[in-house]
């Protein structure tokens, strides 16, 4: 069928007919589950197809919030303010997507609205009820993304007694009574990568293009990778392969790129690979959370969605960057999140340097252990932390980083002050007197030995 497909032939189906199976296909040959999962290969390339138009999407409010505390309604309101800012005037943060169920759901979407942003719009996530649709509709959001999980894990083990094709008309008839009322639906296949992608999906799929039609409304494919077991290579073999499932989707079942979204999780550090492969190959949409919170291991994280835009388009179109260290600085200290300091982007020590080499390079060229300027970017500065290995040049950086000297007015490493500094910094070490070297310390190491400079530039420190 993939062949057929690369090769511009037909690829039908008949009457789009699920194909249904007595026994559960749990591809035991991939996934053993006594075993780790198993990458499988069966050779067959696909093309890159990127498509015009790339748009993130967020699920911080719905898939973000069933791994901690609810957000308070406050907390809500304010993450959409930086969800907002960092989408830009060009909404490339396109859609939020929010619980619908309890009061505090509705008065944060109520608050939400009246905040009167264009962007990020606002989706509802429902199950596969009539009960669900109802609510939604009281809601009046005008895009509804419906749990309609499609592995035979699901289907056999959760849907007890029904048939695939039974499972997929409960799906259909509800989607169905969405689109008369006029709301734009959109699918999400859960566990697809472990399903019958050719034998479930694709048909299920052909069936939402022919109510698309029918009702003159997109109605959308959301691509969950559920447990984090997607591959981000073409060759890979489905049901794993991301490009595969993507183009399956878009050039059998008719799905245009801008209906189509990656929903990925991070069980095997492949969320933020799998994710920009779906942009590759052909999906317009990425779903994501703030920080990567979410289930388990978690979803792919926005901000690094961010920078994979850039990365793919060579331009950020408008996006605010430094929002996300702002966005990152409230879950510290308003929502009490620990982000850890290793964490990329927003990790204190993400621009951090604490080895004497690199704090050496960065003296000579900023642009030596940075990928990119954070200040400009993130509004954070590069910065150094100072242990027994950092050396007279990680000395001398951290003198220039806290007191914001530029050009001639830089200290070197050579500096008599410099190396004095050093030399006590060892003697704590050695002696067992400090484990770490604070700011704090650092500035009174300064002030005793190289007391003239002190006076002359400590109006420049920077807010430790």
């Amino acid at each position: 069928m993939l062949i057929r497909a690369l090769k511009g032939e037909s690829a039908d189906f008949g009457e789009y007919d699920v194909e249904d199976s007595v026994e559960p296909k749990t591809y035991r040959e991939i996934f053993p589950f006594t075993e780790p999962p198993k990458m499988a290969w069966d050779g067959i390339d696909i093309p890159m197809e990127i498509p015009e138009k790339i748009w993130i999407t967020d699920t911080s409010f719905r898939d973000g919030q069933q791994s901690r505390d609810p957000y308070t309604v406050e907390q809500i309101v304010e993450l959409y303010k930086y969800l907002n800012r960092i989408g830009g005037p060009n909404g490339k943060i396109l859609m939020t997507e929010c619980f619908l169920y309890t009061k505090r759901d509705k008065e944060a979407v109520q608050k939400i609205r009246e905040l009167g942003f264009e962007y990020p719009r606002v989706s509802g996530w429902i199950r596969a009820s009539k009960e669900d649709l109802r609510v939604a509709a009281e809601s009046k959001v005008e895009e509804v993304g419906m749990l309609s999980s499609i592995s035979d894990y699901h289907i056999f083990f959760k849907f007890k007694g029904m048939s695939r094709s039974q499972v997929i008309e409960k799906y259909l008839e509800v989607i169905e009574e969405g689109l008369k009322a006029g709301i734009v639906m959109r699918a999400h296949v859960e566990d697809c990568t472990r399903s019958d992608v050719l034998g479930v999906v694709v048909p299920f799929a052909k069936r939402l293009m022919r109510l698309s039609e029918k009702y003159r409304l997109p109605v959308k494919v959301r691509i969950p990778d559920t447990l984090g077991l997607g591959l981000p290579w073409a060759k890979a073999s489905l049901p794993r392969s991301i490009p595969k499932i993507v183009f399956a989707l878009r050039r059998i079942a008719g799905v245009p790129s801008e209906w189509l979204e990656f929903h990925g999780h991070n069980d095997f550090h492949l969320g933020i690979a799998n994710a920009t492969s779906a942009w590759m190959y052909g999906a317009s949409l990425n779903n994501t959370t703030l920080l990567g919170i979410g289930e388990r291991a978690g979803n792919v994280p926005l901000e690094a969605m961010v920078f994979a835009y850039a990365g793919i388009k060579g331009s950020l179109d408008g996006i605010d960057t430094v929002a996300i260290t702002d966005a990152a600085r409230y879950y510290r200290r308003r929502i009490g999140y620990h982000i850890p300091s290793y964490y990329p982007i927003v990790g204190r020590n993400f621009n951090i340097t604490r080895a004497g080499i690199h704090a050496d390079g960065a003296l000579k060229n900023i642009e030596m252990y940075l990928p990119f300027d954070t200040e400009r970017l993130l509004g954070v500065p590069p910065g150094v932390s100072i242990t027994p290995y950092s050396g007279n040049a990680g000395v001398a950086f951290w003198i220039n980083y806290f007191f914001g000297l530029r050009g001639n007015e830089k200290v070197d490493k050579d500096h008599a002050g410099v190396m004095k500094i050093y030399s006590e910094v060892l003697k704590k070490f050695d002696t067992g007197e400090a484990l770490t070297i604070s700011d704090r310390e650092m500035l009174l190491l300064v002030k005793r030995n190289m007391p003239e400079f002190f006076e002359q530039n400590k109006h420049r420190i920077n807010p430790i």
